[in-house]
């Protein structure tokens, strides 16, 4: 399923959040793509409050990998940006622990190949004083 969705404010921003954060369950993967500053990382914070996590939720860009804990299950929020392999994503070990939680990924596009194809991409964008989300759900049961 293929959706676009404008956001025209912050508090539009954060309604789309918690409207994603009730489909979402474990084993889901998110696919994150956008420029700097698209509201890549304020999405996954605002969708992880809403799902319980209480720690802060912060951009993984110099350390990769954030594990947040959601009550039922983990979260993990990756940035894949500095990689410049596969290799690197193996060595990482996502495809060990993908399942077990629900799994963000930003800058995804050096692993679209080792990630599930049941997954959900979003593309932030700007569009002169606006967002724009596109969502692809490739889940069986997509929102």
């Amino acid at each position: 399923m293929k959706k676009e969705i404008i956001l025209p404010n912050v508090e539009a921003s954060i309604a789309f959040a918690e409207k994603m954060a009730e489909t979402v369950k474990k084993g889901d993967v998110f696919m994150l793509y956008g420029e700097l500053g698209a509201g890549k990382t304020f999405f996954v914070n605002k969708l992880c409050k809403k799902i319980g996590v209480t720690e802060v939720v912060s951009s993984p860009s110099y350390v990769l990998l954030n594990e947040y804990d959601a009550k039922d299950f983990l979260v993990y929020h990756l940035d894949l940006y500095r990689l410049g392999s596969e290799e690197e994503i193996y060595e990482l070990g996502i495809l060990d622990f993908i399942d077990t939680g629900i799994t963000f990924v930003e800058w995804p596009e050096i692993a679209e190949e080792m990630l599930p194809e049941e997954r959900v991409e979003l593309y932030f964008e700007y569009v002169e004083d606006y967002r724009k989300v596109t969502i692809i759900d490739r889940r069986k049961n997509g929102a």
